[in-house]
């Protein structure tokens, strides 16, 4: 792949599931949000954010935390592409997560670097990448795909599957996936919600990421 990344060449974790028990999912607008956004959510003792690559902001946004808020793991979420990949981690990205995968695309996350986990919500898909030697995945969309009781029943046959479930999940329904032994995170943005962000009252944040931090297996 072509290009100069800002990543550092070794992230904070050999795997996203090994960061923090909940990973922010981030839609950001305005990319001079990022920063205080990112430290309220360390300051809670959340360090790792995924940034969606769902607005013109996000590439800016994740290159604004690589830069300025060393003790965040900024990665980069909704890849669809393998130029995507490139773009995230050109901007900074240390890791990468897709909502779903092509061969292509997982191609190109094998050979970025850092950790990444690639959606998956059927069987199908886990056999076949576990076949391409990828064991940790998002489960996405969480709730619509099964919730709980189907990662559950995934987790006999498929014991070396582990999975970052997301879509869905909130406060309440967070620590039901935890507990069991094949999740190692949720990805969730009940941390971050819609009015907080317009006021910027990023000490709301930094509480709510505090009760999303305290969850545990």
């Amino acid at each position: 792949m072509g290009g100069v990344t800002r990543a550092a060449s070794s992230p904070d974790a050999a795997s996203v599931l090994g960061l923090a028990p909940v990973i922010p999912v981030v839609v950001l607008h305005d990319a001079d949000d990022a920063v205080p956004l990112a430290r309220a959510l360390v300051a809670g003792g959340l360090p790792a954010m995924e940034v969606t690559l769902r607005t013109p902001a996000a590439l800016d946004a994740i290159g604004a935390v690589a830069d300025e808020v060393p003790e965040a793991v900024v990665g980069a979420g909704t890849l669809l592409s393998p130029e995507h990949v490139e773009d995230a981690l050109v901007a900074g990205a240390r890791f990468l997560v897709s909502p779903g995968w092509s061969p292509r695309l997982l191609g190109a996350m094998k050979d970025s670097g850092v950790p990444f986990l690639p959606g998956v919500s059927t069987a199908s898909e886990v056999v076949t990448l576990l076949e391409e030697g990828v064991k940790e995945m998002k489960f996405f969309p969480a709730e619509a795909a099964g919730g709980t009781p189907y990662l559950h029943s995934l987790a006999s046959p498929l014991p070396q599957a582990r999975f970052c479930p997301t879509g869905g999940i909130g406060l309440e329904s967070a620590p039901s996936y935890l507990a069991l032994p094949n999740v190692g995170c949720v990805g969730g943005t009940w941390m971050l919600p819609a009015d907080a962000l317009a006021a910027k009252d990023w000490d709301r944040v930094r509480q709510l990421a505090q009760g999303a931090a305290a969850l545990t297996a």
